[in-house]
């Protein structure tokens, strides 16, 4: 998936801004307009400019967007809207920021969602992305070495990894090394983006995905970089149904932050 913000004439009607679109956007897809799907939104004009408007595009594969639509009918669904992860996790980001003082304004924020293979960094601040990063790093190591060290297979080893029941020796030789190498690269992506931005600094750490509520990891995070941290939970300040199992719900809640954000959308009358 491709998401660009890029500049076009004002006034322009819906198809010609259509056409130019697609013209910028085969700038940036290494694939056949053929073989993709594309979207578009106009934001608004450009500070300081009455020719330009900003432009936000979105392209996908096709075959990656089949495949969606495809496993909705046959949940029995009627799909009519495909949306883009980030921008579904923004949703909920923007909502989190609203509980910060001040509403987090000024304050650089750091969301790493840290799921079974990749983690995905988004950094904002005044309600903007400046930084954006993804690195192969997730539970999946986790799990892996859990299935090493105690001859597991690696369903019985995610099993097992899920329901806590682990050797008393798992806190000391797999646990702890993995924190310290999550840790680490939380620690080397905030680096990167202070070395590569004007933001030299990071004010708040949110952590996200099946592997934030891993036991330590907060504080493991909190200690490496010397920022506040903190386990993203979507539902915030949300009323909870009755019907809900509130343990599992708090345990499952960070790695649902992109399902959160794609119930909260809303559509223009």
């Amino acid at each position: 998936m491709i998401a660009k913000r890029i500049l076009l004439p004002a006034g322009l009607s819906e198809e010609d801004y259509e056409v130019q679109v697609e013209s910028e956007a085969s700038q940036y897809i290494p694939f056949s307009m053929d073989e993709v799907n594309l979207d578009f939104q106009v934001l608004g004009a450009v500070d300081g400019s009455g020719e330009d408007v900003e432009v936000l595009l979105a392209a996908s594969r096709r075959e990656r967007v089949e495949d969606r639509v495809a496993l909705a009918e046959m949940a029995g669904l009627k799909p009519t809207v495909i949306d883009v992860e980030p921008f579904a996790a923004r949703r909920v980001i923007d909502r989190i920021c609203t509980f910060l003082p001040q509403q987090g304004a000024g304050q650089v924020l750091a969301v790493f969602d840290m799921g079974h293979v990749n983690t995905s960094l988004m950094v904002l601040v005044d309600g903007k992305t400046v930084f954006e990063r993804e690195q192969p790093f997730g539970g999946e190591l986790l799990t892996q070495e859990i299935a090493r060290h105690y001859g597991l297979s690696l369903e019985d080893a995610e099993a097992r990894k899920r329901a806590a029941d682990l050797p008393d020796s798992y806190g000391n030789d797999v646990l702890g090394p993995f924190l310290e190498q999550a840790a680490s690269e939380v620690a080397r992506a905030i680096q990167l983006l202070t070395t590569s931005t004007p933001h030299n600094h990071v004010d708040r750490i949110f952590l996200a995905g099946g592997v934030a509520v891993t036991a330590g990891l907060a504080e493991a995070v909190a200690d490496r970089t010397q920022v506040a941290t903190e386990i993203l939970s979507p539902f915030q300040g949300m009323a909870v149904s009755d019907a809900a199992r509130r343990r599992n719900l708090e345990q499952d809640a960070p790695s649902l932050m992109v399902a959160c954000g794609l119930a909260m959308r809303r559509f223009n009358p």
